[in-house]
């Protein structure tokens, strides 16, 4: 969808694109959330100006210190890819180095790939924490 457009109301209004890009977004992140077995999450929308697409950031825990940020909008072209990264709390806005989760594995539709990918934030916080006791 792109979202790179000003049409007044149709882009912003109650209906819009963007508006229904930020419902889905959040919705399919709320959903990912429970999948991915976080105990604690929030989701956030960002509509952000009127030639853009605004984003949607899932926070969640799995447990104390072990954590998962990630960020859906609009992809800028040729650049198709969504970020991700570990944090250590609800509050930790720079979290661990980012990464990449591209485009095209929402676009296959294959989530179980969706879900391992990003539970291995998980396990190699987890085997880290392990190593330095």
């Amino acid at each position: 969808m792109d979202l790179g457009y000003i049409y007044g109301e149709r882009e912003s209004g109650p209906n819009g694109a963007k508006k229904e890009f930020l419902t889905k977004s959040a919705a399919f992140l709320r959903a990912l959330g429970k999948d991915l077995d976080l105990k604690e999450m929030q989701v956030k929308t960002n509509p952000a100006g009127i030639a853009v697409s605004g984003d949607v950031s899932l926070y969640g825990m799995w447990s104390g210190g072990n954590g998962l940020y990630l960020k859906i909008e609009e992809p800028v072209k040729p650049f198709s890819a969504f970020l991700y990264r570990h944090i250590t709390s609800m509050k930790d806005y720079r979290g661990g180095n980012n990464q990449w989760l591209s485009c095209a594995i929402f676009e296959d539709g294959d989530h179980n790939k969706i879900i391992d990918t990003l539970s291995a934030l998980r396990k190699q916080a987890e085997t880290e924490v392990r190593h330095a006791a």
